[in-house]
Order: structure tokens, then sequence, then C-alpha cells
């Protein structure tokens, strides 16, 4: 990234509740912060885009109107090819539609180049550039939340495949059988059960499974992964069984997932992975007990080094960086 000089790009992470927007220099720091609303606009993208964009020249006006060499964007459903948000239903205006992000950012703002990817992808470019990533050309990155997502890169470019929409890990089937109900409309899908809400299911089901286990959990109104992290590191033992279950299937999935791109690590990224130990330790047993034999011991599981706070505004603008040099190149 050193061809970038001094250049500034900006990085947009836009979210169902909230989008962030960062003013990055080259060596990863950023000259300044907003947050907007992403909410509240019904329908109507155009007038959250003429607010993102009026957002991001007030913070630039902050910043002493540095030269923007691009602009990356990170959200929910993006595909890098079209530019467009499509069907995000959670945000209410690209729900069952979809929203030229890009080119209408880009009209607002001047016409400077607009790049747009999911969020999870923009976690891997992001990685890649400031993380635990740096010097890595083939590695996946998971990201841990409400659900799970997925970066894939391979030879240092992200796969997209033919249509943009390539890496979702998390609708991966795990269970064809008896599994869960995805948001997606699947059943069995590895999100429904390594994430922030597949933990809570999971002790959900348990508590009324076993009703003989004695669990701190039982006197909660509401059970979430931070109530089960919680109870976990305090000794209970349903819930370091239930880090335990959640951990062996994600390793198992991740032998699968070495098999297709032999990556040098998997990363973990977002709120479930703040559990540590108690879910790695699984996830790396399980993993190496269904290997290939060719990849034991060699595939490195890691934590996110991204500064949590800035991580989606990082992870956006590498994408803003990476083509800004992939041009310079042509």
């Amino acid at each position: 990234m050193s061809d970038t000089g001094n250049r500034y790009v900006v990085g947009i992470d836009i979210g169902g509740q909230t989008s962030k927007i960062g003013v990055v220099r080259s060596d990863g720091s950023i000259a300044g912060r907003r947050v907007i609303r992403t909410d509240g606009y019904g329908t109507d993208a155009t007038s959250f885009v003429a607010d993102l964009a009026s957002a991001v020249k007030q913070l630039l006006g902050e910043c002493g109107d540095p030269l923007v060499e691009g602009v990356g964007v990170g959200a929910p459903n993006a595909n890098y090819f079209s530019g467009c948000i499509v069907n995000a239903s959670n945000i209410s205006w690209a729900s069952g539609t979809s929203v030229p992000l890009a080119q209408m950012l880009s009209s607002s703002l001047g016409g400077v180049r607009v790049s747009l990817t999911n969020d999870a992808n923009a976690a891997a470019i992001g990685e890649m550039a400031y993380g635990a990533a740096r010097g890595m050309k083939d590695f996946i990155e998971i990201t841990l939340g409400t659900g799970l997502g997925s970066g894939i890169v391979c030879g240092g470019q992200l796969v997209y495949g033919h249509d943009g929409h390539a890496g979702e890990l998390g609708h991966v089937c795990i269970d064809h059988e008896n599994g869960r109900l995805c948001g997606c409309g699947k059943r069995g899908c590895l999100e429904a059960y390594a994430s922030s809400t597949g933990v809570a299911r999971t002790a959900k089901e348990w508590l009324e499974a076993r009703p003989e286990d004695p669990s701190p959990l039982r006197f909660l109104d509401h059970i979430n992964s931070k109530a089960v992290y919680e109870a976990a590191i305090q000794g209970d033992q349903l819930s370091n069984e239930i880090y335990q279950y959640t951990g062996t299937i994600l390793g198992r999935a991740f032998a699968d997932f070495v098999a297709f791109s032999a990556p040098e690590a998997i990363i973990l990224f977002g709120g479930l992975a703040r559990a540590g130990e108690l879910l790695r330790k699984p996830v790396v047993e399980a993993m190496e007990q269904n290997l290939m034999e060719i990849w034991k011991g060699k595939i490195k599981v890691l934590f996110s080094t991204l500064p949590e706070s800035d991580a989606a505004i990082l992870g956006a603008s590498a994408l803003g960086w990476n083509n800004l040099l992939t041009n310079n190149d042509q």
C-alpha cells in the first residue's frame, strides 16, 4: 500500500441500524469518523444516499477537505460486480429490491469511484491490509455475529464467483435431516448453530430438553450468547458444553473449508469470537480430527487483530485502496 502515498479514501460500513463513515489514510489511521442512521427511511433509498453523501462531505470538511481517491463500502447482501445491495432483509429501503448504491453515491459525490462489497468480504480485505492476515495470500475470514459470514481469499484475491455472491459459508448445510430453520429459509445451515443467535438457540433448546441440569441461565428473562459466555467463565457446566458443541460443529465445517481452498489460516472475527479459547479450543480439536492428513497441523486458527471499533471502516477503506491500486496498475 506504499503506492498510495498520502492519499485518502473514505470507508463506509452500512449496518441495519447505523452506518459508520471514516476518512482513512494509507497507513490505516483514521482522520475522522461519523455515524448516521440507516433506518428510518422506509423504502426511500434515495433519501438515505443523499444523507450519506452529505455526511461524507461534512466529515471531509472537518478533516480539511483532503483529496479523496475513492470510497469503499461494506454492506449486507452487497454485490461487488453490480455495485448493488440486493434484497437486504434487515434494511427497509433495500428489502425485496436491488439498490444501485455504488452508482447513486458516486453521482452524489461528484463522480468519485465507489466500490461496494458485502460486510464479510470487507472484513477479509481489512484483515489482509491491516490485521492478522497481513502478508497472507490464502485465508478465510469468518465473521461470527448475529449470523455467520465469510470472505475467502485465494492468491491474494477475494473469491467472488461468477455472479459476485461467492463465499456464503454460513449457509453450508450441516444437518440435512432435522436441521434448524435458518433465516435464509433453508434448514440445517451452519449459521443456525455457529453464531451468536445459534448459541442462544442451543441454550434455550438444552434448558428445555435437560430440566435436571442446574444452570444460572434458567433464571434469566432473556438468553443471548453473552449470557452463555458469562455463565461459562463462572463454571456453569451446561454453558461450557454449549461452547464445546458449537466449536465442534464449527471445526468440522472448517475441515471441509480447508479441503476446497487450502488456506494458510482461518481467522475469527466478530462478537462470538470474544469467547476466545472457550470457542477456539474445540474448533481446533474438531478441525484437526476431521482434516485430511496432508493438512493436519498446518492450518492456523487465529483471532482477528483489527481494532473492533474501527474494523468495519478499515475493511471498507481497504476495498477502496485495493481498487485504487488495481486501477493504477492497468
